[in-house]
Formats: structure tokens, sequence, C-alpha cells
């Protein structure tokens, strides 16, 4: 199984925003030393706990100072952006790291409405349209003529670079369909709702078309996980993920609490069974039994690579998840 990371770039309580940055660039570099596949950065905006709002900034950062990993968005939400500048942006990333290049694509906004807004500058926000977009994307990066009028007339600086490597971010299965037809690896978020299956992913194999990007149907599955060497101590370094996701839901502030914290917060009976049900969304365990799981599921849904996202407030927590994770599956 491969192994790959997925960094929101959490800010957790005390901690600074800058420091939460250059701690981004050192898992990638672990991760490069550990054999993970890729390092994506997400996109978020509006909000105090996470620190990655410009991926393709962080990306040329963290690839100029890694070796062998792939780094990537995980994803460039295109909602907000036209096809012509992710394509200059993309191409240019790629022409200064040859064949290390992912360009994770998202079709959710990343934000709440004032962000949406905001980064709309006020207009009119089209949110109907994004396969389309996703197509002159991919158009514009390979030099061909778009089908849509806005691109026709321009082309892509640089062009005639080496490829991204291109893929669809999902989490319900919706769009299996269109990441297949548009020949894009198939990114799906387990950690969001669950919903990962077999028929989902033969449904993208089934339906994916080669292209210049693509030869082949690839797909990761995203989980959050903790580990650590007893199962008592993974459970307490994962509570400040649990409850920020519970935050998240309940319509408070998340914070990434410390776990010490974390066990201080009261909860009402209802938060209690909100928490222990969202607990499926997160692997918590020792290394041999969240590696397990991984398999298991590898083998039940039919995928190759884990992409794994780790919150835990304590960076060395982060480090420990990922380094113990690669000594048991890598």
């Amino acid at each position: 199984m491969f192994l790959s990371i997925l960094d929101q770039i959490p800010i957790p309580q005390h901690t600074s925003a800058t420091e939460a940055l250059h701690n981004s660039l050192k898992l990638a570099q672990l991760g490069d030393e550990l054999g993970y596949r890729r390092f994506w950065l997400a996109e978020h905006h509006n909000t105090t706990s996470l620190a990655s709002s410009a991926p393709e900034i962080s990306i040329a950062t963290i690839a100029a100072k890694t070796e062998r990993i792939r780094v990537g968005s995980g994803g460039i939400m295109s909602m907000h952006y036209s096809a012509l500048k992710i394509a200059e942006v993309f191409n240019t990333l790629s022409a200064y790291n040859t064949d290390r290049i992912d360009l994770g694509i998202g079709r959710a906004p990343g934000g709440d409405h004032p962000s949406i807004a905001a980064l709309a500058q006020g207009r009119r926000v089209y949110m109907d349209d994004q396969y389309d977009k996703i197509q002159a994307i991919l158009d514009l990066m390979i030099g061909e003529p778009s089908k849509l009028p806005e691109y026709r007339p321009v082309r892509v600086t640089p062009a005639n670079v080496p490829l991204v490597q291109p893929w669809l971010l999902g989490s319900t299965g919706n769009s299996a369909l269109r990441a297949g037809q548009l020949g894009l690896g198939y990114s799906f978020a387990q950690f969001f709702n669950g919903q990962g299956s077999r028929a989902i992913f033969d449904h993208y194999r089934n339906n994916f078309v080669p292209n210049a990007f693509m030869e082949t149907p690839q797909i990761s599955v995203t989980y959050a996980a903790t580990v650590a060497p007893t199962q008592d101590e993974a459970e307490f370094r994962a509570l400040p993920i649990d409850l920020y996701r519970l935050y998240l839901m309940t319509g408070k502030t998340p914070v990434y609490f410390s776990p010490e914290e974390a066990v201080d917060i009261q909860l009402t009976e209802m938060e209690k069974m909100m928490l222990a049900e969202n607990r499926k969304l997160h692997l918590v365990g020792t290394p041999k039994t969240v590696a397990a799981q991984l398999v298991q599921d590898s083998e039940t849904f039919g995928f190759e690579e884990a992409m794994i996202n780790a919150n835990q407030a304590d960076f060395a927590h982060r480090v420990e998840t990922y380094t113990l994770l690669a000594k048991a599956l890598l």
C-alpha cells in the first residue's frame, strides 16, 4: 500500500500561524524521508484554526525543499479562480518540479459565505459549471483550445512544460463518474462522512478515459488518523480532533485544544453521543490496529493508496502518527 499525507496546517491553541506553516514544511520533509508518496495542502478560508489558505504557495516552498515526494493541492477550490490562472500556476510549478506536482481540484468553497463573497469580490458566484471549468483547465495546460468562449483567445504561459498529475476530490461518490470521464485521479475523503465503497470506486474505474495526463485510473482514500504506542495514549491524543469536528457540527468556533485541555471540556449528553458517532470517521489506535484497518479497507474497497490527515494538537504527536504508520506499512 502507498501512504500519503493531507495537511490542513492546523494551528493549535498557544501556537502561531507562522509556526504551523513551518511545521508543515517539517512534516513534508519527514514524509519524504519515510517514503510517503505525496504531500497535499488543503485550501481553507476565514478561519483562525487552519493556516492553509494558499496551497499553491506552500506547494512551491515545500517542493523546493524536498527531493522525492510528490507535492500538490488537496485541493485548489476551482469555483474561486479563473481556469487560466490555475493552469498558469500549475504549469509553472510543474516546470520547476518535473513529475512531482499534483493538481487536486475541489468543487466546494473551502470557506463560509463571507469568504465566498470576498473571494468573488462581491460579484455573482458561479457554482454550477465546475466540470466545464475543470476541462478548461486541462485543455489550457496542454495547449488545446478551450470550449469555453472566455478562454478561446488565450494560451497558457509557460507552455510545453511537464504535465501535472490532475485529481478530482470527492466525498459522496457523486463525482466518481465525472472523475473517470475526465481522466482524473479520484481522491475520496473518507474522513468527511465515511461513505466510501467498492461500488463508487468501480464506477470510477469503469468509466475512466485515459488522456495525456493520466493513462490508468488512480484512487486515493483520505482518513483522519491518530496513532500511538498504546490504545489509551491514542485515545488521549485523538480527543482534540474529535472535539474540533464536534464544534464545527454544533456551530461553535472550532479550536484545537491540547489533550490536557480537551479532557476537561464539559459536554452535554447529546454532544457525547455525537462525539461517539463521529469516531467512525477517525482511525484511532496502535500502529498494528490502524494499519490493519487500512489494509482491510483497501482490500474491501479496491484502492492502493491511503492519504492520512493527522491533526493532533502536539506536533510531536503528528510526527509519531506518520512515523509509526510508515514503519507498519511501508
